[in-house]
Formats: C-alpha cells, structure tokens, sequence
C-alpha cells in the first residue's frame, strides 16, 4: 500500500493576541524550497517588514527523508522555528510553509510563553487552512523538436502529466509535473526518444 502525503488544502491566514502581542500565522502549499523561500521573503519585505520577528518553518518532499527548514528570526533559540516545524509535523503535512509574524506588545513571555504561543498560532493557523491529500510528483525540463511535439504530448496524456509551460523556439521547451509513481516508465519512455531532451528539475 502506497503512503499517503498530505499538503494544506488553501494558503491561509489566522491570528491572536497574547499578553498585548500580536501572533499572525500564515500557511501554503508548496512544491520546493525555492517558492516556501519566497513565500517567506513575501511576508518579511513585502506583507509585514515592521513586525517584530517572522519565524519560519517548511517541510517538503516524501518518503523518509524530507527537506526541513525552520529559523527563529532573532527569538530565542528553539522557541520559535522549532515549534513551528512541530506543529507541521503534528498535522503530519509536507510541502507546505508556515510564517508566524509577531509585533511585540511590550510584555515579554518567557521561554515556555514563546513556545506555546508559536507552536498554538502554526497549529491553530494550519487546522483552518485544512489538508488536502498530495500526490508525489516529479518535475521535468524537456527540449523537444517540432516533430516530437505530439509524441510528447502523447506521453503526457497516458502517465497524467500537467504541462505547466511551454516555449516555442528554434525547439520546444516544457516544463511538465508527472507522477511520481510513473517516474520510471515517463523517463524511460523519453530515453528511448531521438531529439528529446529533459532533465529532471529540482
């Protein structure tokens, strides 16, 4: 039996006030680490440069091993980032970013305050985002010629891949999503092909 993976269902926002200080979560689903960092780099410069502290966490990728990434943004060490990642980790989500921004109320909170209230706004900001199940896939970059165009787009069809952009040039340039139960089959597929070219996007 397969895994099953799960991602928030909706980028979401949710927030509260503890002791005078405001905790904003925001949450979304993403597909790698370069957009939770500009998901990231989003809040801090564009939605909430004023604000105190913008604690991060993300979690990406399947199997055993997926890439994870918090930082306490100039709070304490291990009472922001790390709750964050935790709350994550408890609604068992992957591909998915969490920012806390907080605009300190003038009441310091303690260690423990800090926790709580880091981990309770990603928790709570992830519960009502909801979950939706996620299913593995793969990224490709392929050079195709004209030719090819329609055997490509034939392959693409059988192993319910989703072309995501196309350029037309002296050649064809794809990005194309496949799922990553076909990653064998699709890569093999393409290797028996003259004038293809692809790579795998990371």
């Amino acid at each position: 039996m397969e895994p099953v993976y799960y991602t928030v269902a909706r980028e979401w926002t949710w927030e509260q006030r503890i002791e005078r200080s405001r905790f904003i979560g925001q949450v979304a689903p993403v597909d790698n680490a370069e957009e939770a960092q500009n998901f990231v780099a989003h809040i801090k410069t564009r939605k909430h440069p004023q604000a105190t502290h913008n604690c991060f966490a993300y979690r990406i990728g399947f199997g055993e091993h997926p890439l994870t990434y918090y930082s306490d943004q100039g709070e304490p060490s291990g009472t922001a980032g790390g709750p964050i990642l935790n709350a994550l980790l408890q609604q068992e989500l992957t591909n998915t970013v969490v920012v806390v921004t907080r605009y300190f109320g003038g009441k310091k909170l303690g260690v423990r305050g800090l926790i709580d209230a880091y981990h309770g706004t990603a928790l709570q900001t992830l519960i009502a985002a909801g979950r939706t199940i996620l299913l593995p896939t793969f990224t490709l970059t392929l050079e195709v010629t004209y030719p090819q165009l329609p055997i490509i787009n034939h392959l693409l069809h059988n192993y319910e891949g989703e072309l995501l952009s196309q350029d037309f040039g002296a050649a064809v340039r794809l990005v194309a999503k496949i799922p990553e139960k076909y990653r064998v089959k699709f890569t093999t597929a393409l290797n028996g092909l003259a004038d293809v070219k692809w790579e795998r996007k990371k």
